[in-house]
This record gives C-alpha cells, sequence and structure tokens, in this order.
C-alpha cells in the first residue's frame, strides 16, 4: 500500500501536463523544461534514482557520476547511496542541469537524526562512514565561503546535509543544480504517521524550523556560484492530487 510522498510523487510524473506544471511550480526565470526535458521516476520507471549509477540516464557524456561516487564512498559495491524522490534535467541558466527533489507529505517525514554507524561495522562500512564525513566537511567549507552561517554535519540532519553537499558537488563540477524541498499538502490519509502538511504556510514554517541553525535564514532562493556552476535551494508545495490509504479504519 504506497501512502505519502512517494504515492504523490508517482501520481504526479503519471499526468500529462506533468512537465509543463513542474516548471511553473519551480517559478524561476533560470530555469526552462528546455526542447528535451528528462526524468525519473516517470511514468515508464517508477524506480528513485541514484545518481551515482545512473546520473547518465539524464545527462550523459561527463565523468560526473563517477566523480561523484568516489567523492562520496571508497567503497560502493553494497553500500547506501542517496536516493533521489524525483530528479527533472532541464536547462538551467541556459545550460543542461538538474532539478534535485526532496518531497515530504508530513513533519515526520523530515530526518532530524545524524548518520549512525553499528557498533558491529565491518572495515569497509567504516571507512565509507569517515569518507562521508570528509565529503560533507568539504561542502560545508565550501559553502560556508559563499554564504556564512552554512552548519552541515555528519552528526545531525544527515538527510539534510548529504542533499545540500549532492547539490553543491555536482555544481561545482560543472551541472547547475536546483535542490527542490517540496511539500505535498492536504493529505489527510497519513494522520496516522505524522503531521500532514496543510498549506504553503505551514510547510514554509516547518522548514525553517528543520534548517534553523544548520542553513541561514537566507539559504533558500540564494543562487550560489560554486565555481564552475550555480546551485539554489528553493522551498515549495502542491496539493496532493489523492489522498494516501487510511491504514486503519475508523468504526
Amino acid at each position: 500500500m504506497m501512502r505519502g510522498s512517494r504515492k504523490h510523487i508517482l501520481d504526479w510524473v503519471s499526468q500529462k501536463n506533468f512537465s509543463t506544471e513542474f516548471i511553473e511550480l519551480i517559478n524561476l526565470r533560470e530555469c526552462t523544461s528546455g526542447v528535451s526535458p528528462v526524468w525519473q521516476p516517470n511514468d515508464k520507471n517508477s524506480d528513485e534514482i541514484r545518481l551515482e549509477n545512473n546520473g547518465d540516464l539524464l545527462i550523459s557524456g561527463t565523468n560526473c557520476w563517477r566523480n561523484l561516487a568516489q567523492w562520496w564512498l571508497v567503497h560502493r559495491s553494497g553500500a547506501n547511496k542517496p536516493n533521489w524522490d524525483l530528479v527533472y534535467a532541464c536547462n538551467i541558466f541556459g545550460k543542461r542541469g538538474l532539478v534535485l527533489v526532496e518531497a515530504k507529505a508530513h513533519e515526520r517525514e523530515l530526518d532530524w537524526a545524524g548518520k549512525r554507524r553499528r557498533s558491529d561495522a565491518t572495515l569497509r562500512s567504516h571507512e565509507n562512514h569517515e569518507r562521508i564525513g570528509k565529503a560533507i566537511a568539504e561542502a560545508k567549507d565550501a559553502v560556508y565561503a559563499i554564504i556564512p552561517g552554512v552548519n552541515l554535519s555528519r552528526g545531525t540532519h544527515y538527510q539534510l546535509a548529504n542533499r545540500v553537499a549532492y547539490s553543491w558537488k555536482i555544481a561545482s563540477m560543472g551541472i547547475p543544480v536546483i535542490l527542490l524541498y517540496l511539500g505535498f499538502t492536504g493529505d489527510e490519509g497519513i494522520g496516522d504517521v505524522g503531521i500532514p502538511i496543510e498549506n504553503d504556510d505551514h510547510w514554509k514554517r516547518v522548514m525553517r524550523e528543520y534548517t534553523k541553525n544548520i542553513l541561514p535564514e537566507d539559504f533558500p532562493e540564494t543562487s550560489l556560484d560554486c565555481g564552475n556552476a550555480s546551485m539554489k535551494m528553493i522551498v515549495r508545495s502542491r496539493a496532493v492530487l489523492q489522498q494516501s490509504p487510511r491504514k486503519y479504519n475508523n468504526k
């Protein structure tokens, strides 16, 4: 039984007018669909994408994805890699770029925890854990130099840290990035899991609280020059197309 943000992403990408609606939701002059927008998940492939493995499906002819994998992990085989709710390849400032989407439908979908390391972790896992910490620290230092107040860490808000770190790294390699935190509003069917996102104001309040002391207040909507391309984080919302099925029937 599919519920929450995963359901709402798949409901939306199956619509004929998805691409047009998506660009309208972004609502940035620098972001256009271009002549051949592609995205995943889509109506033919519902899988979430890991850019290290499948980035060529969106932007080909670059070493970016191999370099990204080496930057993030020592040992790729069997390791967890960030997967994206939706990635949309389009034109950003006239150049082929990516919109990376982190979608939520209730407050508890936002993960405040740090990256945990099990006490019985293997040597490979330990080495990956250390490499990830170094990658996030590198991204934090680089982004802090552009916009002071950034406090990314492996030890807290790990989900947010890896999203911002990835966005910076990809932009630093020449692919412009928009990092979209998307709140799906009005899903009363998931009230048993967490507080549903009511409307745009609610979502923006939740995101301000979530990013407090991690990102400066003006981080969203600020275009950051990462050397070879830009990145920008934005916060948007849209109403669900269909309610999630309720887990329990109230009698």
